[in-house]
């Protein structure tokens, strides 16, 4: 029996845990992965964090910015992501920038953890 693959997230955030691919660490990663999936893939992952996103900020308060656990880590990864997804959700209605063409941003700055 092949062992079992460890939960990325927080036992209380079980749920989500079928949308830990969207664990990035860093910008270019999360706007590339938003890129590469569909507006199905991105709609169901902003349909199941958004609710749990102030619960999951919550949870994230508790421990100091600066020594995360790696599941708590990779919760706010998951909120970061959020965040990327939410405008082809809410205003655009696809992945990319209307009318940006193969234009490709690169951000210089990003929140940190």
């Amino acid at each position: 029996m092949p062992d079992k693959v460890p939960n990325k997230l927080p036992a209380e955030f079980a749920d989500l845990e079928p949308f830990s691919d969207w664990c990035l660490a860093s910008e270019p990663l999360r706007y590339a992965k938003r890129l590469a999936s569909t507006m199905t893939e991105i709609q169901a992952f902003y349909d199941a964090i958004t609710p749990r996103a102030e619960e999951a900020i919550s949870y994230c308060d508790k421990f100091p910015l600066d020594d995360l656990p790696e599941d708590v880590l990779n919760l706010l990864h998951l909120l970061y992501s959020m965040v990327t997804v939410s405008f082809p959700v809410e205003c655009w209605k696809q992945p990319r920038v209307p009318d940006s063409g193969a234009t490709w941003l690169d951000c210089v700055a990003e929140p940190v953890p």
